[in-house]
Formats: structure tokens, C-alpha cells, sequence
């Protein structure tokens, strides 16, 4: 019985921080270095001891989402096995992107599949063609379009782009031959990498009434 105590006692101890050497207390520092408990300023215990107690709770939360989401998918899967058995086919589009709803039409849970996409080679490609635009085009000229040409290619970090930008590319309609052939080469760098599922959780009070979103992100609510 003792012992357990101890034990106990051992962990509560190390949950604070504290480290038990020939039985007085130290703190670690961020050097490694353990600090007599009595050394360490009072307001410095105060701010450990309310970010451990918020990171407790932060990693139980963490956790809990972690198994909802994991019952979800089961739920859902098992569901999806029951529609594949019964009508030969599974549901969902070609990516996967599916979306289930209650009979009354006040509730729904949507999967969506977002894919990873990367850039090949092509690209550089693309990017010079589209500078002999820019050399050619006036400087008063499509100025909208050399303002998404320089953010999809000007980044931070080398040898990264703008996804967002470069798909604004995509869209527009230009009828410049090297243009054409720019985007064709962008399309063509187009690389699948992976994808990840998200789940996503709505209800609204009527079917008159607009789907409200049910908040699970932190930084969202």
C-alpha cells in the first residue's frame, strides 16, 4: 500500500514538473539544468503550473476528438457496408466525397477527400513562358493578370508556389499562343501526393433555415 502512495505521489510530483533528487524539489529549465524549487521565482511556478494545467486539458480534449472521429468513420463505414451489400455498389462520388443526412432533413455529417497536390518539373516551364509574356505585355497593359502571375511564383521558401494563384491562372482566358501552352504545361506538372478526409457536422432548426456549422476546431469557435 505504501509503495502505491509513493508511486502515486512520484507521478503528481512529475506532472508538476518537479524533480525529487535525495528528497528535495527541483524544476527543469528550458537548458536542462534543475533549479531548487525554492530558487525559482514565485510568478514562474505560477505560469508552469497554469500551462500544464491547460496542456492536461488540451491532450484530454486531443484525445477525445481523436476517438469520436474514429467511432464516426466506423459508424459511417459500417453504414457504407450495409448500402454496398444491399444495392451492389458503394456510396459516393469518384473521390470518395459522400454525405448522409437524418429523415427529417435537419442534420447531416459530410466526408470530403481533398487531395495533396504537387508540382512537377513542367512547371519551371510554364514560368517561362509566362515571364516572355510579361516582357512583351506593356507595363500598363493586363496589370490584374501580372499581379496573379508575380504572387503565384513569388513566395518565401525556393522552389515553392502560390497553389491558390496558380489555379487562378488556370482560370483564365487568354489567347496568347505561349499563354496556352503555359497552362497546358501547368496542367501537365499537376502531381496527386495523397489526401486526407475531413469530417464535417451540420444541423439547422428548420429546412427553411441555413445549414449551421458545428464547430469542433479551436481556433473557430
Amino acid at each position: 500500500m505504501e509503495s502505491v502512495i509513493i508511486e502515486q505521489q512520484t507521478r503528481a510530483e512529475a506532472a508538476a514538473g518537479i524533480t525529487v533528487v535525495n528528497g528535495r524539489n527541483y524544476m527543469s529549465d528550458a537548458k536542462g539544468s534543475l533549479v531548487p524549487l525554492e530558487n525559482v521565482k514565485a510568478e514562474h511556478k505560477l505560469e508552469d503550473e497554469v500551462v500544464r494545467k491547460i496542456i492536461a486539458f488540451a491532450m484530454q480534449l486531443s484525445a477525445q476528438i481523436e476517438r469520436f472521429r474514429g467511432h464516426t468513420m466506423t459508424d459511417l463505414g459500417e453504414f457504407d457496408a450495409l448500402l454496398a451489400q444491399e444495392y451492389a455498389s458503394k456510396i459516393g462520388g469518384a473521390k470518395g466525397n459522400r454525405t448522409y443526412q437524418t429523415f427529417d432533413g435537419l442534420m447531416k455529417v459530410q466526408v470530403a477527400i481533398s487531395d495533396y497536390i504537387d508540382f512537377g518539373p513542367q512547371l519551371q516551364v510554364a514560368k517561362k513562358l509566362l515571364d516572355e509574356c510579361l516582357m512583351e505585355w506593356s507595363a500598363d497593359s493586363r496589370p490584374e493578370i501580372r499581379a496573379v502571375i508575380t504572387k503565384a511564383f513569388n513566395t518565401e521558401k525556393e522552389g515553392q508556389v502560390n497553389r491558390s494563384e496558380i489555379f487562378m491562372l488556370l482560370r483564365l482566358d487568354i489567347d496568347d499562343p505561349r499563354w496556352q501552352d503555359a497552362m497546358r504545361a501547368i496542367r501537365e506538372a499537376m502531381r496527386v501526393t495523397g489526401s486526407k478526409e475531413y469530417v464535417r457536422f451540420y444541423k439547422r432548426g428548420s429546412i427553411e433555415k441555413k445549414w449551421q456549422n458545428i464547430t469542433i476546431d479551436l481556433a473557430k469557435v
